[in-house]
């Protein structure tokens, strides 16, 4: 049995390019990762967030739902990406080559 000394802080973290909320949760430990962003009750402030499939890290390390969290552990919400990082690099070369920034052979400055 767990008693009140044994539960420990963890926050909760999700962003959005113009807002940012943190919310601290006690938690006991065994907790798991979705547990303490459903305690922490952050879809009420981003009814966006999909808690069955959300992706989920600490500390910039993805984490899977059923990882246990351990004190000092902050979880993170991420969003999907709306663009893939790589096509995106690959239009912006495209287009300097076009432009006449880049060398149209090797890629490189001009």
């Amino acid at each position: 049995m767990t008693n009140e000394t044994d539960k420990f802080v963890v926050d909760v973290v999700y962003a959005l390019p113009t807002q940012q909320k943190v919310i601290s949760v006690n938690v006991n430990p065994g907790t798991s990762a979705i547990e303490v962003v459903r305690l922490s009750n952050i879809v009420s402030f981003f009814p966006e967030i999909d808690l069955d499939t959300v992706k989920l890290g600490v500390f910039s390390n993805v984490v899977k739902h059923d990882q246990v969290i351990l004190p000092g552990q902050r979880v993170e919400i991420y969003r999907p990406l709306i663009a893939d990082p790589k096509d995106v690099r690959r239009r912006r070369a495209d287009k300097a080559k076009d432009e006449g920034r880049a060398n149209k052979v090797t890629g490189g400055r001009a």
